[in-house]
């Protein structure tokens, strides 16, 4: 099964899956362009569908897409929405970091990100 993403404007609007010798069963021919996308890959690497592990899989277009990402023909990649405005692109990842690390806490506590205070708040 193939994952195939509707973009216009250089935004993804429509994701389908269909087998690729079936693909043109369900395309459609309104505005975009339709462009393959890979479930399976995440932050330029390629994962194991069962496991989540790290695979020696080829990674496809950086990110699987979601609706709303944008895809940049440049990179050849699919790009989240940008969550915060201080947030940097990371070139090789195609995927968003903040200014400042989160905190690694192997207590369990969980953080969010305050762009007010540009760091991270620990949530009880």
């Amino acid at each position: 099964m193939a994952h195939y993403t509707k973009v216009l404007d250089g935004i993804v609007i429509k994701i389908i899956a269909a087998e690729p010798d079936f693909f043109n069963d369900f395309i459609d021919d309104s505005p975009g362009e339709w462009i393959q996308t890979s479930f399976n890959t995440r932050g330029g690497k390629h994962y194991d569908c069962n496991t989540g592990v790290e695979d020696s899989g080829t990674p496809f277009r950086k990110n699987y897409a979601g609706i709303g990402y944008s895809y940049d023909s440049t990179r050849d990649a699919f790009i989240p929405p940008k969550p915060y405005p201080s947030w940097v692109l990371d070139e090789t990842t195609c995927l968003w970091n903040s200014p400042v690390a989160r905190p690694s806490d192997f207590n369990g506590a969980n953080y969010n990100w305050n762009e007010e205070t540009q760091s991270w708040d620990a949530v009880e």
